[in-house]
């Protein structure tokens, strides 16, 4: 028996409810999730789990002891990362979740950088914009703009994620420009549905703060659609610098009410307390921060052109 393997199957089943899914997770079948669980339980001399045929639950047994297990497995996982360190050959699987719109268009150079440097690491990256709990998904880390999951977890901040108002040329011709953020009620509104603030928009210039509430036509979770949605001639949108500097640079879209900032997100890479000394996670992370940690490069463009102050307003 491989006590490791049988905790590494036991802390999954926990933390995905389900021997299927904890099964998904670490790339087997689940007939042998099983056979671990029930190898570690007759170790122990008791069951772990509750198993019935819609619910899988711990134990009184299996809640004292599964946040210890999830912590042993870090441990070992650090040491042999460590021990890899030494030798200079980290390898294994690293899971990231990442938002679409910092991966489109920024990570695909950066990721094959990262496996150059380290070929012995092998990258399961999911695109998604929903917030997650990285534990309870089974990822090693999340990089996302809101505040974690749970107090289990840490945040690491990356850069700043500052956003902006804009639209084409065409539409700012037929329809005007607004010269004041109230004006924004007269337009045709596309704006990301995801943003805990929903319809509350605040905005700063100097000490002046003016918050208005916006109903848009259009709302959407994806910020690649509201960049078309722009360039279409449809509307004015309001999309993150790291999606609409390019946009910005080529004439597509036009910066609008340049003069007022919008509060801005930090970008963390999100990820267990008892991650902190996992090599591989923290080699990733180190690669990321080196390359776009400050300012970085879509904002600067921004900055050097007038369209942005250097200093942003930060949510914590």
């Amino acid at each position: 028996m491989d006590r490791l393997q049988t905790l590494e199957a036991f802390v999954a089943v926990a933390d995905a409810g389900s021997f299927a899914a904890a099964a998904q997770q670490l790339r087997v079948a689940k007939s042998v999730v099983t056979a671990r669980v029930q190898q570690l339980e007759e170790y122990v001399g008791a069951p772990l789990l509750h198993r019935t045929t819609r619910s899988v639950k711990l134990t009184e047994l299996g809640q004292a002891y599964v946040k210890d297990c999830a912590e042993l497995l870090s441990r070992s996982t650090a040491l042999l990362d460590d021990m890899r360190k030494t030798q200079n050959s980290p390898e294994g699987k690293l899971r990231i979740h990442a938002l679409p719109g910092f991966v489109l268009g920024h990570l695909a150079v950066e990721l094959q950088e990262f496996q150059l440097l380290h070929p012995g690491i092998n990258l399961d990256l999911f695109v998604s914009d929903t917030v997650i709990d990285p534990v309870k998904e089974g990822f090693d880390c999340t990089l996302q703009i809101f505040s974690p999951a749970s107090e289990e977890l840490v945040a690491q901040k990356m850069f700043p994620v500052r956003r902006v108002f804009c639209a084409s040329p065409a539409y700012l011709s037929e329809h005007g420009t607004p010269d004041n953020p109230r004006d924004l009620r007269e337009h045709r509104l596309g704006l990301y549905s995801g943003y805990q603030t929903r319809d509350r928009w605040d905005f700063f210039r100097d000490q002046e703060v003016i918050s208005i509430h916006l109903k848009p036509p259009l709302l959407t979770n994806s910020v690649h659609l509201l960049a078309e949605y722009g360039c279409a001639n449809a509307g004015v949108v309001c999309i993150p610098t790291l999606v609409a500097s390019p946009f910005l640079v080529s004439g597509e879209l036009v910066p609008l009410l340049t003069d007022w900032q919008l509060s801005s997100f930090w970008l963390s890479a999100i990820y267990p307390h008892t991650s902190r000394r996992g090599l591989k996670l923290q080699l990733f992370i180190n690669h990321l921060m080196k390359k776009f940690a400050g300012t970085p490069p879509w904002d600067q463009v921004l900055i050097e052109r007038g369209w942005l102050t250097k200093e942003s307003v930060l949510l914590v």
